[in-house]
């Protein structure tokens, strides 16, 4: 399968600032193109999406597999952090509700 990012998810990729977990967040998504259900499936208005850990489980790639186009896009990445404003899955559910995430 080929792996596309958005660009919403790679102008996230640069906000992280550390090398490492960007290095860390690039090769597991590139893990997806061989084996893309092994992320956990997500619900509600994210039910089309599915999402992996990285670097520790701290952060998330939040992503949807287009099987009809062979695709797998990669729509944000970042922290998880329950409860707070900037948590990854708080980013994704706005960008959703914005239309900007397909």
């Amino acid at each position: 399968m080929k792996l596309l990012w958005t660009m919403t998810a790679v102008e996230l990729l640069n906000k992280i600032g550390n090398k490492k977990i960007q290095k860390s967040i690039m090769n597991e998504s590139k893990s997806l193109k061989t084996s893309p259900e092994r992320g956990k499936p997500l619900l509600a208005e994210l039910k089309k999406f599915r999402s992996i850990r990285v670097y520790g489980g701290r952060y998330r790639v939040i992503y949807k597999i287009k099987r009809e186009d062979n695709e797998i896009h990669i729509h944000v990445v970042g922290i998880r952090r329950e409860g707070d404003k900037n948590d990854v899955y708080s980013i994704a559910k706005k960008l959703f509700k914005a239309g900007l995430l397909g």
